[in-house]
């Protein structure tokens, strides 16, 4: 029976594979293209690799909701065929977040009907996971990175002013002396940024039992995501005006942000640790069991 459940498992993602195709080629292609979709290569991968972690939990009986599975089946193949078809005049980005919102239902409503309720309860994080597949809209995108432009603008004035550095700011342009700085939309580290969330929830989901210390977690990682980018900029800077000028237009300008990404991992694994501290922190420990002679 087990194999039979996995037969037609595989059958029902080949079958969104052939329906879906011209989306993932289209998602794909937008996360090469784009900073601020690149972290979209990694959700499918990281989400098998947590379902394999937890595969036992496939190994239970199948069957129970498979109607609610079956139901959410035809709503992603509905959502799927309406906007292959353009029955519904949406913009092309809005088009392929509604198409791939409609595949990861549907993979969703497959994995409910192949393997029931238990495997879905005990696999829900990587599940809901899949819907960071889904490309935001254009708009969204932009307003995201506006947010990041003004905030890593302030947290970069902060840094000068605690420095010691006369800082004047307008908007997102900064002005110290000899240098003015304009955080721009490439600026904006967009793209570490939203790996830095994607890194955040994996290691809360995999380290820490709560929800409250979990939610904790990964909002930390938004001011942290502001932070980093200020520090990317005021260093930038402080080495463009004191050491070498050459380091405003250097490789640490244009291929750095990898290093500032690890610093703020380093900081959400500490506070992690913190965490997981007052987790373990009051649980009583199991009393050694008595030795009779």
């Amino acid at each position: 029976m087990n194999h039979i459940r996995k037969f037609v498992f595989l059958i029902l993602i080949v079958v969104s594979g052939a329906c879906w195709w011209k989306s993932l080629i289209a998602a794909s292609q937008l996360a090469l293209a784009n900073d601020a979709y690149t972290y979209i290569l990694l959700v499918l991968p990281l989400s098998i690799a947590l379902i394999y972690h937890n595969r036992k939990a496939f190994r239970s009986r199948g069957g129970e909701g498979a109607l609610w599975g079956a139901v959410l089946i035809s709503v992603g193949a509905l959502i799927g065929l309406v906007m292959a078809t353009e029955v519904w005049a949406v913009s092309p980005d809005n088009r392929l977040t509604f198409s791939m919102a409609g595949l990861v239902i549907f993979w969703i409503g497959s994995t409910i009907v192949c393997f029931g309720w238990i495997a879905i309860r005990n696999n829900v994080f990587p599940l809901c996971f899949l819907f960071l597949m889904v490309p935001p809209p254009e708009r969204t995108v932009a307003l995201i990175t506006e947010l990041l432009q003004r905030e890593s603008a302030w947290a970069s004035a902060v840094l000068f002013r605690v420095a010691g550095v006369p800082v004047a700011r307008a908007g997102i342009v900064l002005s110290i002396p000899g240098l003015d700085i304009e955080v721009a939309k490439e600026c904006s580290s967009i793209r570490s940024s939203t790996m830095l969330i994607l890194i955040t929830l994996i290691l809360a989901h995999l380290f820490l039992r709560t929800w409250p210390r979990k939610t904790l977690l990964v909002l930390a990682a938004i001011p942290l995501s502001f932070v980093k980018n200020g520090i990317r900029i005021f260093t930038i800077a402080e080495l463009g005006t004191r050491v070498d000028p050459g380091f405003l237009d250097g490789r640490l300008h244009h291929d750095g942000g990898i290093i500032f990404l690890a610093l703020a991992v380093m900081l959400i694994v500490i506070l992690l640790l913190a965490l997981r501290k007052t987790e373990t922190r009051g649980v009583p420990q199991k009393e050694p069991s008595a030795v009779l002679s």
